[in-house]
C-alpha cells in the first residue's frame, strides 16, 4: 500500500493543471451578471437608437478579442494552453488571432 502512495504522490507532482472552471466567490457576480449589467448599460446609453449592425454581432466582435488577449496573457502566450481553457482547438485559436491582428 505504501508503494501504491508513493507512486501516487510522485505522479501528483508531475503533473500538469488542467483548466477547470472556478466557483464563483461568494459575493462575486458570475461571468453572465457581468455582461448582462454591461449590456443594461450599453442599451440605456443607446437611449432607444438602433445599433446599425446589431447588438448581438457588435457583441461578438468587440468581445472576442479581449478575451482571447486576456487568455493569451493568463498563459503566458502558450497557445495550446489557451485554447484548452478557451475549448477550441489550436488551429482554430491561430486563425483566429491572425484574423483580429492579435499575432
Amino acid at each position: 500500500m505504501s508503494k501504491l502512495r508513493s507512486i501516487v504522490d510522485t505522479r501528483s507532482l508531475h503533473s500538469v493543471p488542467t483548466a477547470q472552471a472556478e466557483p464563483p466567490r461568494v459575493g462575486s457576480p458570475t461571468l453572465g451578471e457581468c455582461m448582462a449589467s454591461s449590456v443594461r448599460r450599453y442599451l440605456a446609453d443607446l437611449d432607444g437608437t438602433p445599433c446599425r449592425e446589431g447588438l448581438y454581432v457588435r457583441l461578438l466582435r468587440e468581445v472576442e478579442a479581449p478575451l482571447l488577449r486576456e487568455v493569451l496573457a493568463w498563459s503566458d502566450g502558450n497557445q495550446s494552453r489557451a485554447a484548452d481553457v478557451l475549448g477550441i482547438h489550436r488551429a482554430t485559436l491561430r486563425k483566429k488571432l491572425r484574423e483580429l491582428g492579435i499575432v
